[in-house]
């Protein structure tokens, strides 16, 4: 087992690779499993025997093979509710801009998962305080997507 610490966007990701086995690789990303299909030219790293001492996370420097957001607590210069996925996917659209004001109900976001688009609606009214995603993101279950004060 290989543990990482990478950082993206600002983002911090705790990554363990428990095991490789042919071609699938089985990590933890924050927490969350993952199955990962290794490419046909990628040759799997031998996997060290375990000890007992625990060992310190190394800062690695290769960039993950999808760059995904994770859910982040909300910045003190941004105040607000976060209207949070729910569920993994992709940012398809962003329907509002930070100082827009918002109504119960409203699309803010269309997330794709699963192949279907998702409308993702505010759930109270008030001002968008800041928009914590890009078109094009993939964002994990629980990230927060725009902020609603």
């Amino acid at each position: 087992m290989k543990q990482y610490k990478y950082k993206i966007n600002g983002n911090l990701y705790n990554v363990t690779i428990k095991d490789v086995e042919d071609k699938i690789a089985h990590v933890e990303v924050n927490g969350t499993p993952y199955e990962v299909e290794l490419d046909n030219n990628v040759v799997a790293p031998a996997m060290p025997k375990m000890s007992a001492a625990p060992v310190e996370a190394p800062a690695a420097s290769a960039a993950p093979v999808q760059q995904v957001a994770a859910p982040a607590a909300p910045a003190a210069s941004a105040k607000g509710k976060g209207i949070k996925s729910p569920l993994p996917g992709v940012i398809k659209d962003i329907k509002v801009a930070v100082g827009d004001v918002v109504k119960v109900g409203q699309t803010v976001v269309i997330l794709e998962a699963m192949k279907m688009e998702n409308n993702i609606n505010a759930d109270k009214e008030g001002t968008v305080t800041a928009i914590k995603v890009n078109k094009g993101d993939s964002v994990l279950e629980g990230t927060d997507l725009v902020l609603i004060g």
